[in-house]
């Protein structure tokens, strides 16, 4: 399976946190999956920390790294589908991780029930 983190859910495999579904720390683990964490992703750990929203230490990039998770860098592809989307979602970071999921054919690893209104595959949702 090829799966892309979205923000929580990779703060919460970062952090060991309890919200973390089963299945999806299963599918984390799992060597067979192909896991992607998206360079929007950095940058909203950034930002929020930089505001003082989350608390974060460290570089996230590296904690990618070393969780062996490979980089989904952002096209004007993605910019274009994410532009497009209906506004179910309020949140620009999560709309572009839906654009890229729909755009690279990723599954997305998410809690967040509202990724299910753009018809993206998600695992996690109960």
């Amino acid at each position: 399976m090829r799966l892309l983190l979205d923000t929580n859910v990779f703060l919460w495999w970062q952090w060991r946190d309890r919200r973390l579904s089963a299945t999806l720390r299963d599918a984390i683990e799992d060597t067979e999956n192909d896991i992607a964490v998206s360079a929007i992703t950095i940058w909203e750990i950034c930002i929020k920390r930089g505001i003082g929203k989350l608390d974060f230490t460290g570089s996230p990039t590296i904690a990618c790294q070393e969780a062996g998770f490979r980089f989904l860098d952002v096209t004007a592809a993605h910019a274009e589908v994410a532009g497009d989307l209906p506004r179910h979602h309020g949140d620009p970071f999560d709309r572009m991780l839906i654009a890229q999921a729909k755009s690279e054919g990723l599954v997305v690893a998410t809690e967040d029930r509202q990724f299910s209104l753009y018809g993206v595959p998600i695992l996690g949702v109960v």
